[in-house]
């Protein structure tokens, strides 16, 4: 996986900017006002992508990806305040405050190679072979 992932200051800043994203998140979501069950009730939901594994690495790092990507939440977050549901917002702060958790945490995009290849570096426990073989 070497050359793949963020090193150095550009991954401390992108697991900070994660930080800032889950706080904003938080924050806007108090200013609101919905049912803080909800958010705990919610808050784990994008993990369910994660059984795209058992289809395969390839399968499981696109179907998480698309639930772990800024991209969706904030076109969600776009249409909620455009259409006048405010309903939709809570969920959408949710959502992204799941990705602001998982990005601080250094949980980044995978890759197809496996779950533990990501963006911003492996995450998990070394493989190690000789272990293994033990």
């Amino acid at each position: 996986m070497s050359g793949r992932s963020v090193t150095g200051w550009p991954r401390l800043l992108l697991r900070l900017e994660g930080g800032c994203i889950l706080v904003a998140a938080l924050l806007a979501y108090g200013w609101l006002g919905p049912s803080w069950w909800l958010f705990a009730a919610l808050l784990f939901v994008p993990d369910l992508s994660m059984l795209g594994y058992a289809a395969g690495p390839v399968v499981g790092a696109v179907l998480y990806n698309a639930a772990h990507t800024l991209a969706l939440p904030l076109v969600g977050l776009s249409l909620a305040i455009a259409s006048g549901h405010p309903e939709a917002v809570g969920p959408v702060l949710i959502w992204l405050a799941h990705i602001g958790l998982d990005r601080a945490l250094g949980s980044g995009l995978k890759y197809g190679s496996g779950f533990g290849d990501t963006h911003l570096g492996v995450i998990g426990r070394p493989r190690d072979k000789t272990i293994a073989q033990s």
